[in-house]
């Protein structure tokens, strides 16, 4: 053995030891690859800086964004039964909410907030694809209600965010029954002549596709969203054909009459609110308050008289007495 390392302890491995690094600092986009640091991808709300393409972004997120100064109210929703069918594949239905609720910090799949965009006061709601997969239970029925009601007692238009996988197989034909029920609550709007405004994201499926998220008033997308009700994958494995390029995505149901526009996510805070307002029957949207009026200049002094010159001091009198007055 070497007498540099009996006596000798070597400091090096203190210099250069690895450090702990936060795991979430940077994001991979799918779709090019790149690296993107989480401020910038945060500030460009989900949406790559180098490509366009559009992440996930939670409902809390999104109502932050939409809202005026990021600011809303939740609604409540009633709470359904926690398992209605004692159901178990791999795990026990209520482990899999447990795990989803610390995985996502929210309560369920939907969140229903009210607010106001642009000065224009609605009710909004936002499916959380993280949430097993957005996937419609009872609760998200329940919600759906909840906000067409709200709409409807305000007398405010309803905009809803759908991103789905369908229905939730641990409630079986519970979850199908939200089909009917959520479309009866669309109805609801449209007896009371109030807009009902959809924005589909990525992905839209299933029997969320086949129910409220294709009944609105006005279909808006965003970029490249897969909406459809069976998979693209399905239909070729049935009909054993190849799909055309961008089958079931938003620009190729836009170019076919299904959908009324695609709008990037940086727009479309102000296309809702454009849309809203015309449908409202109210005026163009307020870009912002011209700053209030200077206050009024304090009254002129009134003007010297003649005999004053513009010192202020009057001047001086000159008599042509006559020769009376002299002597």
């Amino acid at each position: 053995m070497n007498w540099i390392t009996n006596y000798v302890r070597p400091r090096i491995n203190s210099i250069f030891s690895r450090r702990e690094t936060p795991e979430n600092l940077w994001s991979k986009c799918s779709e090019c690859g790149t690296m993107l640091f989480h401020r910038e991808l945060s500030d460009n709300l989900n949406v790559c800086t180098n490509c366009g393409h559009h992440m996930a972004l939670t409902p809390r997120a999104r109502f932050e964004a939409l809202f005026d100064n990021g600011i809303f109210t939740e609604i409540d929703v009633p709470e359904p039964l926690a398992d209605p069918l004692k159901f178990r594949d791999q795990k026990r239905y209520p482990d899999r909410m447990k795990a989803a609720r610390a995985q996502t910090a929210e309560a369920e799949a939907m969140l229903v907030a009210e607010g106001e965009i642009g000065r224009t006061p609605i009710v909004a709601a936002a499916q959380d694809f993280s949430f097993m997969g957005g996937s419609m239970g009872m609760y998200v029925g329940n919600a759906i209600i909840a906000a067409a009601e709200r709409a409807v007692a305000l007398k405010r238009p309803l905009i809803l965010f759908s991103a789905a996988g369908g229905a939730r197989m641990q409630e079986g034909i519970l979850s199908l029954m939200q089909m009917p029920r959520t479309t009866v609550a669309v109805q609801l709007l449209k007896e009371a002549g109030l807009p009902y405004i959809v924005v589909l994201t990525h992905p839209t499926t299933g029997g969320v596709t086949a129910s409220y998220a294709m009944l609105g008033d006005i279909q808006i997308a965003e970029p490249n969203a897969l909406i459809c009700f069976a998979g693209p994958r399905v239909i070729e494995q049935t009909i054993r054909e190849t799909l055309p390029d961008g089958f079931q995505r938003s620009e190729y149901l836009l170019d076919h009459g299904m959908l009324d526009r695609v709008t990037p996510r940086a727009e479309m805070r102000d296309e809702l609110i454009s849309i809203t307002r015309m449908l409202m029957g109210q005026t163009p949207p307020v870009k912002g308050d011209l700053p209030a009026p200077a206050p009024a200049p304090e009254a002129a002094a009134p003007q010297a008289s003649d005999a004053q010159d513009e010192t202020g001091v009057e001047a001086p009198t000159t008599k042509t007495g006559t020769d009376s007055d002299r002597a």
